[in-house]
């Protein structure tokens, strides 16, 4: 299929409307069929449950051109199942993991003009969502729901590409113990803006939040989790608070099987992250970011940027994605 004329070396991580999506609606207890949509705006009553009480929950994934020409997904399953936590969480009906992958097949299969080429840097981005559609005044959970997938073509996630990042220790929480911090849920978003474009305007990329209970453990960021390496082990902050992270699973399956280092899920205290030589953040949209550095207000610990760890951990795992490295069973969803 001919590609749609775009620069594609140059675009940015922001949304470009794209030719189809998926929509299905939940009502009278069940999901309809579901299928492809050409509009791209949604019409709703000025009560509708989203609008007021927030119940709406996502996913992110992308869809890549592989070396030899193919159109994979990585680990859409993953997704499916962390969706139908994040559902159940919220008291919203669970989307069926089955109907879910077959919703991002049809939506980047209609899409493939979109996908970027091999080797361009960009991918398509995919958007599951889900949220209260119907008009709900009282504090309670809708009745009737739509779940959609849109995709949009996309660049590297931190403005000027992958670099090493400058980020801070935030005074703000971003999830409370016992919360919805471990769900990917909107409002987790919505509460990370204020933060995020705080750290923006004091010139730095990011905000890693400590837990909110003793403020003495690292947490993650407001869109990734965070991995320190030191020597040959790779130490992953633990905590039910965090959003569990596709892509640092799979940094620690990479870790351990392809590269045989070490590897520490645990809590990592504030105190110790000066005694790590490298440190990134890692996600579906950034996959990994080096940090340059962590400002805990004005003790500044610099770490090795691109590092020879992080770096074979990230030519690694994009070596999967793009088919250039063997990847685990299960792990690429082809579109075929």
């Amino acid at each position: 299929m001919e590609k749609k004329n775009i620069d594609w070396g140059n675009i940015g991580f922001g949304y470009v409307q794209t030719d189809y999506r998926y929509v299905s609606t939940y009502k009278d207890g069940a999901w309809d069929e579901g299928g492809l949509t050409t509009d791209a705006n949604i019409v709703m009553n000025e009560c509708a449950c989203v609008l007021q009480y927030s119940q709406s929950c996502f996913e992110g994934m992308k869809a890549y051109t592989t070396e030899d020409g193919r159109i994979v997904c990585f680990r859409p399953d993953l997704n499916a199942a962390r969706m139908v936590e994040s559902a159940e969480r919220l008291k919203m009906p669970a989307f069926p993991e089955e109907k879910f992958l077959e919703a991002i097949k049809q939506t980047v299969k209609a899409n493939a003009a979109w996908v970027p080429p091999y080797g361009s840097g960009a991918s398509l981005y995919l958007r599951p969502f889900m949220f209260g559609w119907d008009s709900i005044i009282g504090v309670k959970p809708a009745n009737v729901y739509q779940f959609r997938v849109f995709a949009t073509p996309v660049g590297p996630y931190f403005k000027g590409g992958v670099k090493p990042l400058t980020v801070r220790i935030s005074d703000f929480d971003r999830a409370a113990p016992r919360g919805t911090g471990h769900v990917k849920a909107g409002l987790n978003y919505a509460m990370s803006l204020y933060a995020i474009v705080d750290a923006h305007e004091k010139g730095y990329d990011e905000n890693i939040y400590l837990d909110s209970g003793s403020r003495t453990y690292i947490e993650e960021t407001g869109g990734a989790n965070v991995i320190f390496i030191k020597g040959n082990t790779l130490v992953t902050p633990k905590s039910s608070t965090i959003l569990p992270s596709i892509t640092r699973r799979s940094i620690v399956h990479v870790a351990k099987e392809y590269l045989g280092m070490e590897v520490e899920e645990r809590d990592v205290a504030l105190s110790e992250i000066d005694q790590f030589e490298e440190c990134g953040l890692c996600g579906t949209a950034a996959v990994i970011s080096p940090v340059g550095t962590i400002d805990d207000h004005g003790r500044l610990i610099h770490y090795a940027g691109f590092g020879p760890k992080i770096q074979k951990l990230y030519d690694t795992l994009t070596g999967i994605q793009m088919g250039r490295i063997e990847a685990p069973e299960g792990w690429i969803m082809e579109i075929e």
